[in-house]
């Protein structure tokens, strides 16, 4: 029925207009920020899975970084027990040196002094291999690294080094140092400890070891994962650009036509007042 004190068609044709207008927006955003979700109303589960993925690929990419100093620290750790070895086997060199019957104990005096250099440097090489000023090869306490979420338990996600127990910190000042090379006794039982000393660094560098191969596989474990959490969370968050512009395209159409019949609505009262003339 046409009427002239209520434009019903206006009415309708300006709730399409917005409608249109908006699902144009939408679509735009999509396009300009390459995001499926702009808004929590777009896809509220989706937007609360995707912020839980992308908080735990954040978390990942510094576990990576906190795996890497890890191994960085055992290899200052591993370098500083090399140059240790090095050292014990020329002392055992030495020792044997010394229980030559053909070296005098004059002879001995000069070995036993190159000994007493090479047991201070034992004590210099624990004393200074350190890493952000904490002393590897001497510790009182564990490292920690958190190399996960941190989801659920946080402990699971931490990989505790533990190399309280070398045992090299006092190789130079405790099981060497009491020895000597002067005499053909003393270099027999310089030797003995020599070989202990040898022992406790091979286990040092067995455990240095461990922690930087499980280390390493760790790494690669956590880029694999924050390279799978990536793709679930660009599955769930990241637009179809493809899609996202047809939806553009078809709105502005709908929004294009809205807007011409609007322009005809509101016409209308115009053209039936003609009537009346």
């Amino acid at each position: 029925m046409p009427v002239i004190s209520t434009n019903l068609s206006a009415n309708s044709a300006l709730r399409y207009l917005n409608i249109n207008s908006e699902e144009q927006t939408s679509a735009l955003n999509k396009v300009a920020s390459g995001s499926r979700i702009t808004r929590a109303a777009d896809d509220a589960a989706g937007l609360a899975v995707s912020t839980k993925l992308q908080s735990d690929v954040a978390i990942l990419g510094q576990a990576a970084t906190n795996a890497s100093h890890a191994v960085a620290v055992l290899q200052t750790a591993d370098g500083g027990l090399a140059a240790i070895s090095d050292i014990l086997e020329r002392m055992k060199v030495l020792a044997g040196e010394a229980m030559s019957g053909a070296v005098s104990d004059d002879e001995r005096a000069y070995i036993d002094s190159e000994f007493d250099q090479l047991v201070s440097e034992i004590d210099t090489i624990v004393n200074t291999t350190t890493f952000n000023g904490t002393k590897l090869l001497n510790m009182t306490d564990t490292l920690s690294f958190l190399v996960g979420t941190g989801s659920g338990t946080v402990t699971e996600s931490v990989i505790v080094a533990d190399l309280t127990g070398l045992g090299v910190g006092t190789l130079g000042t405790g099981t060497l140092s009491t020895n000597s090379l002067d005499t053909y006794a003393n270099a027999e039982t310089a030797l003995g400890a020599i070989n202990t000393a040898i022992d406790t660094l091979a286990q040092a560098r067995a455990t240095v070891g461990s922690y930087q191969s499980r280390f390493d596989y760790h790494a690669a474990q956590i880029n694999n994962s924050k390279e799978n959490l990536d793709a679930a969370q660009s599955a769930i968050a990241d637009a179809d650009i493809a899609e996202a512009q047809s939806e553009f395209s078809s709105a502005q159409v709908l929004t294009n036509a809205a807007i011409a019949a609007l322009s005809q609505a509101n016409s209308m009262p115009q053209q039936l007042l003609k009537l009346l003339q």
